[in-house]
């Protein structure tokens, strides 16, 4: 299970690797809704997944047999689908918490989640899944993690996530990781595309009013929402014209101006490779990795979007920093780094991770295989 801000991707695995069944839902978000209305969230999509399994009818034979080690544990709403699931393997029995008691071979429920941003938060969240009885054991980790293995063949180098917000984790095979809060400014972290936007707002407001050094900035922000002036801009966000929601618009508008070569906007560029290049050091100085052969894998929109001046820039400042680093962004579906994560907790060997990695590279980017 990978469950973000904006939508959650499910998939029942079996211990052969074969992907049973996938589903997408809703935004995980319990700092919003809290916890308990977060997991409901997750169990629609489990339902859909199982509702899945069910349509499939059990008619593939050697899925079936290959038991359940799930990276996820369908929800189990409808005795007809846990009929289904009872036939693929993945056994259940409506239980007093609305999930799917264990009552077959052994489910192992793997969670990367947003929002568990410490292991407190892990935690809490981890307990509250296992109340739901959707497998017979339970690990939450943040969601970075997900994005991590997803683009490593064995779970072992670093991940830089530039989104929304910026985090970055590091793990190897003996059990170590390394990461931080990732919680914003009160845990020291710059960077992310909603924090580059208001850096890129700050810095045209004096731009335009004579605090600052002139930008190109103080144009090309008011011109993506249609107005001639910062001042307008100002306006329109304060009195709510344009939502504040929309801000996360004018980060590729910032990295635009910076290419075009305006000093301020490619300022803030650099800083943020920076940023990255600092955080996967630390991560990769923790775990002894520093002056090893280790991935460091860029995912999150921002990172994603390859942006030369950007992706480059990481590339030679962390060349410098740790020069054995394997740098690439990741184009692995985060969901399959959960389940491969659910596959490492249950001993699975390397010809499973290699079937279910198959599965899903024959649609690259996509949340489900083909």
């Amino acid at each position: 299970m990978d469950a973000g801000n904006s939508k959650t991707d499910v998939a029942l695995i079996g211990e052969d690797g074969t992907v049973l069944a996938t589903a997408r839902g809703g935004g995980f978000q319990p700092p919003v809704v809290g916890v308990e209305a977060a997991v409901d969230v997750l169990a629609e999509a489990l339902g859909r997944a199982v509702a899945e399994l069910s349509a499939a009818g059990g008619s593939e034979g050697s899925a079936g047999a290959s038991g359940a080690s799930a990276a996820s544990r369908a929800h189990g709403e409808a005795s007809g689908a846990a009929g289904a699931a009872r036939a693929r393997g993945v056994s259940g029995v409506p239980g007093a918490s609305g999930g799917l008691g264990v009552i077959g071979p052994s489910v192992h429920v793997s969670a990367c989640l947003a929002n568990a941003d410490l292991p407190v938060e892990e935690a809490e969240l981890a307990a509250a899944l296992e109340a739901r009885g959707w497998g017979s054991s339970v690990e939450v980790r943040n969601d970075t993690f997900a994005i991590l293995r997803a683009g490593v063949d064995d779970p072992r180098g670093v991940a830089v996530v530039c989104g929304a917000g910026i985090n970055c984790v590091g793990m190897t095979p003996d059990g170590r990781t390394a990461r931080f809060p990732a919680i914003g400014r009160i845990s020291g972290d710059w960077g992310g595309g909603s924090g580059l936007a208001e850096e890129a707002l700050w810095f045209a407001a004096r731009a335009e009013d004579g605090r600052g050094e002139p930008s190109e900035l103080a144009r090309a922000l008011p011109g993506h929402f249609g107005l001639d002036s910062m001042y307008a801009l100002i306006e329109a966000l304060h009195r709510g014209a344009i939502p504040m929601v929309r801000r996360h618009e004018l980060t590729p508008v910032l990295f635009a101006t910076a290419a075009a070569g305006d000093a301020v906007a490619s300022a803030l560029v650099e800083r943020l490779a920076e940023e990255v290049v600092a955080m996967a050091s630390v991560a990769l100085n923790r775990l002894g990795l520093l002056e090893e052969e280790a991935p460091v894998l860029l995912g999150g929109s921002v990172l994603a979007a390859r942006h030369p001046q950007l992706n480059d820039r990481i590339a030679a400042l962390l060349a410098a920093r740790a020069p054995k680093a394997e740098v690439r962004v990741v184009t692995e579906p985060p969901v399959l780094g959960a389940a491969l994560l659910g596959l490492d907790r249950t001993g699975a060997d390397q010809e499973v991770r290699r079937r279910l990695r198959a599965q899903y590279l024959r649609a690259p980017g996509a949340s489900a295989p083909a």
